[in-house]
Parts: structure tokens; C-alpha cells; sequence
């Protein structure tokens, strides 16, 4: 899931990206071209089994991401505002920050 706040005064959008996982599952990361394609781990929220990264992206863009559960497996946002394909034969997930 991924939520957007907007800002009047500002030219960012605050976003937050949430996934759901199996409470077994210990690390997850978000790995986008707004860090340079380098994994960032996400926060396990208590034993909900979420992970939850919130950043800051400029408005009027568009960015991509996947998520890489325990430093192995992908997994993409059902989410995303939109999925384009990648080098590696699979999707990225998009999210825009247009309003």
C-alpha cells in the first residue's frame, strides 16, 4: 500500500510505502531509484508483520521501486500506481507524485 500527503507550500509529497508479510518473514527493504537502487531496510511494525518507509519525493515526478524480502526474494506493490518492465524481465512498480 502507498499512501501520498501533499503539501500547499511545499514542492515535496510525503510518501509512505506499507507491505504486508507473512509474520515470519524478518527483513524487508526498498530498493528505488530515489536511493540509487541500494536497499533500505524498512520497520517492522511490532508483529503486525507491515514494514512501513516514509520519505519525501519531489512533486510532479515518477519513481521506481520493488521491495526485497530477507535479501532474496521481489516483490512488487499491488499498490503502484502503475508497473513498467525492467531489464531483468520482470516489473518495477511506479509511483507518481502528480496531485
Amino acid at each position: 500500500m502507498i499512501s501520498k500527503r501533499f503539501f500547499k507550500t511545499k514542492n515535496e509529497v510525503e510518501v509512505t510505502f506499507e507491505l504486508d508479510m507473512p509474520e515470519d518473514i524478518s527483513r524487508a527493504a526498498i530498493v528505488a531509484d530515489f536511493l540509487d537502487w541500494k536497499p533500505e531496510p524498512m520497520k517492522k511494525i511490532a508483529k503486525s508483520g507491515t514494514f512501513k518507509f516514509k520519505t519525501r519525493l519531489p512533486k510532479d515526478g515518477q519513481f521506481q521501486f520493488r521491495y526485497l524480502i530477507n535479501e532474496q526474494d521481489w516483490v512488487n506493490d499491488p499498490g503502484a500506481d502503475q508497473y513498467v518492465p525492467n531489464e531483468f524481465g520482470e516489473d518495477n512498480c511506479l509511483v507518481s507524485t502528480h496531485q
